[in-house]
């Protein structure tokens, strides 16, 4: 059963080992991180998920690519996925080594969930053209795979430029890890059929998902892309998600289900929580 575990804000209060390697150990199939790493004071951006006031949580995301890191060493199998990098907020050339390394020396475990962001203010101070963002995002994720699939690597775009370089080492998974395009807005099918790898939608229905699997079936198919190529990857469902609600996921067309975990201040409570999530989720 593909059910991944996202990390609650705050997401530093516990070691990532410990939770990625519990975890495993109960069967979750995937580990989410996600970042803002800042958050600006005063900001007139509306959170998207209430269209209010910004969540006091939103001050305290972890690193995701550390974490993962951090959970990589003592773990095997678990997917390690950022859920999501802010893509318009990094410097491709340095993000393409983070990935490759960590996708290396993880097993080829990576999942790389990606979003162009919703807070103007943060996307400005960190680079980013936030009227231009998903623009900007598809040049840097075009930017990454040059690197990660050539050996003399080079792009020529108008967020990136940059002439021929080594960029190593090179992932383990060909020719890449998986692109997952996350947000709910009306061209992500379209952006995922022309360039992505899959659909991170948050807070999705099971209908939702069945028929967005049957539209992004015919985009890919006149794109001449496989259709089974393209996942779904339902993610943002709350910490009481059932077995069944899961199955329903997955019987309409999604390839895995992640709910979030609560926020727990003791490594015992947090075992205590991921053993429930996992007896009522997966087992």
């Amino acid at each position: 059963m593909s059910v991944g575990v996202i990390i609650p804000l705050p997401a530093y209060t516990l070691n990532p080992a410990f939770i990625a390697k519990k975890a495993e150990d109960l069967g979750f199939e995937s580990i989410w991180y996600h970042e803002h790493p800042v958050l600006p004071v005063a900001s007139q951006s509306s959170f998207p998920a209430t269209g209010g006031e910004i969540p006091w949580t939103y001050a305290h995301f972890s690193e995701p690519y550390i974490s993962l890191a951090m959970a990589a060493a003592v773990t095997s199998k678990i997917k390690l996925a950022t859920g999501i990098t802010l893509v318009p907020e990094r410097n491709p050339l340095i993000l393409a080594k983070e990935i490759s390394v960590l996708d290396l020396h993880s097993g080829g475990r990576f999942i790389f969930g990606i979003g162009a962001g919703w807070n103007r203010e943060e996307t400005t101070m960190m680079g980013g053209d936030f009227d231009h963002r998903w623009t900007q995002t598809r040049e840097a994720v075009e930017a990454l795979k040059e690197l990660w699939t050539k050996d003399e690597a080079e792009y020529h775009g108008r967020y990136y430029d940059f002439p021929p370089v080594y960029s190593y080492p090179k992932p383990l998974q060909k020719p890449h890890p998986p692109v997952l395009l996350g947000g709910n807005a009306k061209n992500v099918l379209r952006r995922v059929a022309t360039w992505g790898d899959g659909w991170l939608p948050n807070r999705a229905t099971a209908s939702q998902i069945e028929e967005s699997r049957k539209i992004l079936d015919t985009l890919a198919s006149e794109r001449d892309r496989d259709p089974t190529s393209l996942t779904i990857s339902v993610f943002g469902q709350p910490t009481d998600t059932t077995r069944q609600q899961v199955d329903d996921f997955i019987n309409a067309g999604a390839l895995r289900v992640s709910a979030w975990a609560p926020h727990c201040e003791t490594e015992k409570e947090m075992e205590n929580e991921l053993e429930r999530m996992s007896e009522t989720m997966i087992r």
